[in-house]
């Protein structure tokens, strides 16, 4: 979004108080303009025919295109708009996050927690322009058995790659498996002090106790954890161990 100018949003909900509540809200209290209201997908569609827009904000039931196919839709757009689900249902969040939504409210939204997701969204905070934004990848939304958690990032040890899946490992000993390529996590968490290792291992780089070279197999050990190295990535991920070496992290070779 260029500096300065005012951000537009398109408002997709088939309930009408819900609709009107969230677009009025956007108007007054966070200065976005346009902002246009959309009750079904068939409209929301005749929309997005007519102009672009910053964000989108879509609710999940509704007749015909549901709010994920929508949000399906719209991620194949050549400029694709931010998108914020806003449900009254939990259980969505996971295959809103996986289509990369930029944030998940639960209904009734209140005005603080529409102004992270409208920071998220646009890359700033609404209400403080220049201030950096909260990242959207600070947390990862899990579901388990049926219910949805939200694993902060600094509690991840360690990705581990299982097909089209990942494993993330915890402080606390668990492990959550998410459907989600480890690329798209090296990507986000890479300025977080996460590192590839193999190409089936994402570490945060301050879990790693040791670096290790056995008959010519490199390992990296997290939590009393033997994790192999490639030979690709055998180089960075030594300059970083040897960098936090200083602070007391043991090499042998």
């Amino acid at each position: 979004m260029t500096p300065g100018r005012t951000a537009s949003a398109l408002v997709i909900d088939d309930e009408a108080p819900a609709r009107d509540e969230l677009s009025y809200l956007l108007r007054t209290a966070f200065s976005v303009a346009p902002v246009d209201a959309a009750q079904n997908s068939s409209d929301a569609f005749r929309y997005l025919q007519e102009r672009s827009y910053d964000v989108v904000f879509l609710d999940v039931r509704m007749p015909a295109l549901n709010g994920i196919e929508l949000g399906n839709v719209l991620c194949r757009f050549a400029a694709p708009p931010a998108i914020v689900f806003v449900t009254a249902f939990e259980e969505y969040a996971v295959r809103a996050f996986e289509i990369g939504a930029c944030d998940y409210l639960l209904k009734p939204v209140s005005r603080a927690r529409l102004s992270t997701a409208l920071g998220r969204a646009l890359g700033r905070s609404p209400d403080h322009p220049d201030s950096p934004d909260d990242d959207p990848f600070a947390t990862i939304a899990v579901e388990i058995a049926g219910r949805t958690r939200f694993i902060p990032r600094e509690q991840v040890r360690w990705v581990e790659a299982e097909g089209d899946y990942v494993r993330l490992h915890t402080t606390d000993g668990s492990a959550y498996l998410l459907r989600m390529p480890i690329s798209h996590l090296e990507e986000r968490w890479s300025a977080y002090g996460f590192i590839r290792i193999h190409r089936g291992f994402l570490v945060q780089v301050k879990h790693i106790t040791e670096f290790s070279v056995t008959n010519g197999v490199h390992a990296v050990t997290v939590a009393g954890q033997s994790l192999p190295v490639s030979r690709r990535h055998v180089r960075e991920v030594r300059d970083r161990i040897l960098r936090a070496g200083r602070r007391g992290l043991h090499v042998r070779d």
